[in-house]
């Protein structure tokens, strides 16, 4: 007998709460390296929030941004550097208005085994250190780091 499509189920992989919190130590051992006090934020494949820290002197609206950066990166895993030509694009410029979607770089997807399993989302300091940060955290903890 068939099985019918309406019982089928899809196994998802996820980050788990101890590689997302290494990871988060690992961005914020990043940021220290250079002086930065950055707000950091790490999502499971979802876009919710598993491990969030924030620097002392980081300006609160630092804290959202992260947690927008590292939602963005995970619901279609590309890198918030990305987005930004994304939402230039007139066909899909309408996904700015979400309000959720952050377009500026320091969101990278966490990627494990070809398959996104979360992301993370840095804040405070230029799009670009955001976004360096972001990367030698992914890689300090073993994941793999886009080229």
């Amino acid at each position: 007998m068939a099985q019918s499509n309406a019982t089928q189920v899809q196994t998802k992989a996820s980050i788990t709460r101890d590689s997302a919190l290494a990871l988060a130590i690992a961005a914020r051992d990043a940021a220290t390296k250079i002086g930065l006090n950055l707000a950091i934020a790490v999502t499971d494949e979802g876009g919710h929030l598993i491990a969030f820290e924030r620097a002392d002197a980081t300006p609160f609206l630092a804290a959202e941004v992260a947690v927008n950066k590292a939602w963005t990166a995970a619901s279609f895993g590309l890198d918030t550097m990305i987005w930004n030509q994304v939402v230039a694009q007139p066909a899909t410029a309408p996904l700015a208005n979400h309000p959720r979607v952050m377009p500026v770089g320091g969101g990278v997807p966490i990627v494990a085994g070809g398959r996104v399993i979360g992301g993370i989302g840095i804040s405070g300091g230029t799009a670009q250190q955001d976004h360096d940060v972001a990367a030698a955290a992914l890689k300090a903890a073993g994941f793999e780091v886009a080229k």
